[in-house]
């Protein structure tokens, strides 16, 4: 089973998700942000590392917030999100894997175009 991870945060009733490129068979989805673990790593630091390759953000995780399963292309998947701290100034944030961000409610996340496998962690945030 691979393992990915993903970085939920919330700031005044808000969670921080991130629209995907085009490209892929996730294009164009919104996500909250993370990705697989390489080999070594554990989710922290596999957080860590995701959130500087994609927006270049130092961010600090704290405690998990639940895990989910799921296939993608056939393949296994467990999906750990953790509750994850960004800095407060996002005026430098470098999108290099995404086309943009946005603070969103659970309401507003329901009505997007939201990744399979993240949507199965909205349950845990309600």
């Amino acid at each position: 089973m691979k393992h990915s991870v993903a970085g939920i945060s919330l700031r005044a009733g808000r969670y921080f998700i991130a629209r995907r490129l085009p490209e892929g068979d996730m294009g164009d989805k919104w996500e909250f942000p993370g990705g697989k673990l390489e080999p070594g790593e554990d989710c922290e630091q596999a957080l860590i590392r995701e959130y500087m390759e994609e927006f270049t953000l130092e961010i600090k995780v704290s405690m998990p917030v639940c895990e989910v399963s799921f296939k993608h292309n056939d393949s296994d998947y467990l999906l750990s999100a953790y509750s994850v701290t960004l800095p407060e100034d996002l005026r430098f944030i470098k999108l290099n894997e995404h086309s943009q961000w946005r603070w969103a409610t659970l309401d507003e996340i329901m009505e997007l175009d939201f990744a399979d496998s993240d949507r199965k962690i909205l349950p845990f945030l309600i």
